[in-house]
């Protein structure tokens, strides 16, 4: 029985079909199937799914149409998809460098699949491919690589964690369930024993880590995040926090998810759910375009902080 061609392939070909098939108007599919390199079954199914391809829209004149009469198929509307794929310059080399940085990136689970397409894109582009471009890895690859060998072995590990949210180091036994990227930060995702759910660790923050001579067993309610949009997604129950922005400090409200914003004269007015008042504390402590609004405890928290600060610079000896 023949291996299932991975998508990649598939798009390949699917890409590279109308134009072959426009050429040869009436073509057998056993013939137009054996040039393709696949079986006429994979053809027909091929042919079955260009049915639903075309341009926005998707209604008559936009879909590609083709005639199927008995063994032999025939396009009648390409929806511009008049000649094989080519790429500029400029676009093959994006493809390269992206591809060989999803290649080196550890708890990636189909490399197998990325190193085919960029042998495909490298062939095709010829000397560009060799541009003296160079893939920085993150400084914690060696580490990444030892949390994915443990990952792939199904051990628990026990890691020395910093929460960033609570200014906190604390030890615990995960067993881990993938690690993966977000936003350009390598996480490991995995059910925390102490907490009793699925977390995800910034790999940067696990201070140390030791794998255990026992298998990871996620229970059943461990289930992935979607993090599609990101990691945090703020939920109802977190503390909501208020602060007027000025111009300096804009970024917080786009580079933070928030619930509001609105423009006040030349400030902001930001609403945002925090996940610890701890850590609206540090970030907002010391900013002098920030007011902070509320609630009451996070204002009386940087208050009495700041007091204390003051306090140690006016004591004897300073």
């Amino acid at each position: 029985m023949t291996a299932p061609k991975p998508s990649v392939d598939r798009l390949g070909r699917l890409l590279n079909l109308v134009p072959y098939l426009l050429a040869r108007p009436g073509i057998l599919v056993a013939e137009a199937a054996a040039d393709q390199g696949v079986t006429e079954r994979q053809l027909r199914e091929d042919l079955e799914l260009l049915w639903v391809c075309g341009l926005p829209g998707y209604g008559p004149g936009d879909l590609i149409d083709m005639a199927l009469d008995g063994d032999r198929v025939t396009i009648s509307h390409d929806a511009g998809i008049d000649r094989p794929l080519r790429l500029t310059p400029d676009e093959a080399l994006a493809l390269v460098v992206a591809l060989r940085m999803l290649a080196e990136t550890p708890g990636t689970g189909t490399r197998d699949v990325i190193e085919r397409a960029l042998a495909k894109i490298e062939n095709a582009a010829g000397d560009l491919a060799d541009a003296p471009v160079a893939v920085k890895l993150p400084a914690n690859a060696e580490r990444l690589d030892r949390i994915r060998a443990a990952v792939e072995g199904r051990h628990a590990l026990r890691i020395t964690y910093y929460t960033a949210a609570r200014d906190e180091t604390t030890e615990r036994v995960v067993d881990p369930m993938r690690v993966l990227m977000v936003e350009g930060r390598a996480y490991l995702e995995a059910w925390c024993r102490r907490a009793e759910a699925t977390r995800m660790f910034r790999v940067d923050r696990i201070d140390a880590f030791t794998e255990l001579d026992e298998p990871a067993a996620p229970p059943d309610e461990a289930v992935p995040h979607d993090v599609s949009t990101g990691v945090f997604h703020p939920t109802p129950d977190l503390p909501l926090v208020t602060v007027r922005v000025g111009r300096g400090s804009r970024w917080i409200a786009e580079y933070y998810p928030v619930e509001d914003i609105r423009r006040d004269g030349d400030e902001w007015v930001v609403t945002m759910r925090v996940t610890d008042l701890g850590w609206a504390q540090r970030l907002l402590l010391g900013r002098p375009d920030v007011t902070v609004v509320g609630p009451p405890e996070l204002l009386e928290r940087i208050r009495a902080q700041a007091t204390a600060a003051l306090d140690r610079y006016s004591a004897p000896g300073r």
